[in-house]
């Protein structure tokens, strides 16, 4: 596809947004416990807590989780609480993910001086899962580490290694960015995994296939030791635009499942595909739930099976 002439800044993306939803300051805007393989190959229950606090200064062309953060650092001490609430109604796991809308390591995000109620409050968690930019990743994640009795893995969205693509979506961020993040994590003994968009905007179906394919191996490459397919979902105000102008469109769900395919048959590291909400990728009523099955077997399995025979399909 045709790159357009838009000129994509943190100004046109900010200028077609939504309202933010309302959001306690108490309270993480959401939690949840699910099975994830974990890369010795055991599959347990990790919870993830979605953390409510400022929003990423990244302003990302496909990104909507800042509908659900505020304008302000949160005061200090509010990080802490959240994640209290969260294990106070999560079930017993021994390993977290704590996603916070953009970076943990973004001071105006998480203010460091958390970190010390942040370790108490994970005592006894084997593993913790951050997010990070790569501008953010920088020895402040060494320290927290070593003061942490859990290993840190970070994950980075990489999103696409099309050259003239990645620039487009505002991500602020060159895959030597990347690959240097990653390089730095593994020489300090932290795993990396990395997002992935499936089919972003400016993409036509077969480009967003063959392009997230290359960038499972590009980050496989680089070290990170899973890689998440994430299919680009429109809502977040700039994607509705360019889905107007011809410009975007989201994959449908056979694209994610060859992706998944493709990634887990490389044997490289752990492939997941990011299943939520994943009706609105896939127009047959019949055959969705079983896709989604067979993929989230895929995902804990980490092996290929067979195929969802469908009259929709040709």
């Amino acid at each position: 596809m045709q790159l357009p002439k838009f000129n994509i800044t943190n100004k046109w993306i900010l200028s077609y947004r939504g309202h933010k939803n309302t959001v306690d300051l108490t309270k993480p805007y959401a939690f949840l416990v699910e099975k994830e393989r974990l890369a010795n190959g055991i599959v347990e229950d990790i919870a993830t807590v979605f953390l409510t606090n400022r929003e990423c200064p990244f302003r990302c062309l496909m990104c909507d989780l800042w509908k659900n953060t505020t304008d302000e650092t949160v005061p200090i001490g509010t990080i802490p609480k959240q994640i209290e609430y969260a294990l106070e109604n999560l079930p017993p796991v021994k390993r977290i993910k704590l996603y916070n809308s953009g970076n943990f390591f973004d001071k105006r995000a998480i203010p460091p001086e958390d970190y010390k109620a942040i370790i108490h409050l994970l005592h006894g968690f084997e593993t913790l899962l951050v997010e990070n930019h790569p501008k953010f990743i920088n020895h402040n994640a060494i320290d927290f580490r070593d003061s942490l009795k859990a290993d840190l893995q970070i994950a980075i969205g990489l999103e696409t290694v099309h050259p003239e693509l990645l620039p487009k979506l505002n991500k602020q961020m060159t895959l030597d960015d990347f690959s240097s993040s990653v390089k730095f994590l593994n020489q300090h003994d932290i795993l990396s995994r990395a997002f992935i968009l499936l089919r972003p905007p400016f993409s036509d179906e077969e480009e967003g296939i063959s392009w997230a394919k290359r960038s499972i191996d590009f980050a496989f490459n680089s070290g990170v030791e899973c890689c998440a397919i994430i299919p680009t979902r429109s809502g977040n105000g700039a994607l509705n635009v360019l889905k107007n102008h011809g410009y975007f469109q989201s994959p449908n769900i056979g694209s994610l499942e060859e992706v998944l395919e493709y990634g887990i048959a490389k044997s490289k590291g752990r492939v997941f595909a990011d299943l939520w909400d994943l009706e609105q990728f896939c127009s047959c009523k019949k055959c969705v739930g079983k896709r989604n099955d067979r993929m989230n077997q895929m995902n804990l399995m980490q092996v290929l099976m067979p195929s969802v025979k469908c009259s929709c399909q040709k």
